[in-house]
């Protein structure tokens, strides 16, 4: 893991073209601001991991005969076209 040390108005940047701004530090917390393509998924890590858990649960579920069957409609559909 990296640890920076940023000031506002100070940021970092991700690849090519993500920017975090630190906005503002205010008691116990810090406002971010995050510049990146709008095809990039940007969550908080707490929602992140309840979508996570969500999909794990919804997945429980499944048996593999139901996913060759979903594979194999998947298959005939992509040949069809």
């Amino acid at each position: 893991m990296l640890v920076l040390t940023r000031k506002p108005g100070e940021g970092i940047i991700i690849g090519d073209n993500i920017i975090i701004k630190v906005i503002e530090l205010k008691s116990g917390g810090v406002r971010i601001g995050i510049d990146a393509p709008r095809d990039t998924k940007i969550y908080r890590q707490e929602v992140y991991e309840r979508i996570r858990q969500e999909n794990i649960e919804a997945g429980a579920g499944w048996q593999m005969s139901d996913l060759d069957i979903l594979s194999d409609k998947l298959a005939d559909r992509t040949l069809k076209k």
